[in-house]
C-alpha cells in the first residue's frame, strides 16, 4: 500500500480556514459524515476516488469530493466499525455535501471550499463555490 493521503485545510492570507469553519457550522450528523468521508475515503483514495461515485475531476487541478452517505453508512461501505442504529426513532438525515480539493506535494489533499448541496441545490450556488475554490487554488499556488 502506498500510504494514506494527508488532508490539509486551505488558509486565507488573513488566517481564516474556510472549510474548517464550514465543517464547524454543520449539524452533528453532517459533520460526522464529512469526518468519516475525509478519513475513510479521501485520505485513503486521494484524487483517484474521483473516478468513482465519490467525486469528479473539474480540471485545472481541482476536484470535487461528493458525500451522499451518513457517517455510519460510509463506515459500513468502507469496512470500518459502525455505530448501532438501535433505538433511533427517525430515519437518518439526508447528506449531500460537496468539498472542492487539490492534490499536491507528497500525497497531500488541500481542502479549498465546501457547501451543503442538500440545503442549496442550485447550479448557480455550485458554480459560485467552484469559482471560489479556483480563486483560492490560484492564490495558494502563487505563494
Amino acid at each position: 500500500m502506498a500510504g494514506r493521503w494527508q488532508i490539509e485545510f486551505y488558509e486565507t492570507p488573513d488566517g481564516r480556514v474556510p472549510v474548517e469553519e464550514w465543517l464547524e457550522g454543520l449539524n452533528s450528523t453532517k459533520r460526522r459524515a464529512a469526518a468519516a468521508g475525509l478519513e475513510m475515503v479521501l485520505a485513503v483514495d486521494g484524487p483517484a476516488g474521483c473516478a468513482s461515485p465519490w467525486g469528479r475531476h473539474l480540471g485545472q487541478g481541482l476536484f470535487e469530493f461528493r458525500l451522499r452517505h451518513s457517517g455510519q453508512e460510509i463506515r459500513s461501505i468502507r469496512g470500518g466499525p459502525s455505530a448501532s442504529n438501535v433505538g433511533l426513532a427517525t430515519p437518518p438525515e439526508k447528506v449531500l455535501l460537496r468539498i472542492f480539493c487539490h492534490a499536491h506535494g507528497d500525497r497531500v489533499i488541500l481542502l479549498l471550499a465546501a457547501y451543503d448541496k442538500g440545503r442549496d441545490p442550485s447550479p448557480r450556488r455550485q458554480q459560485r463555490v467552484i469559482s471560489e475554490a479556483r480563486k483560492r487554488l490560484r492564490e495558494f499556488k502563487s505563494r
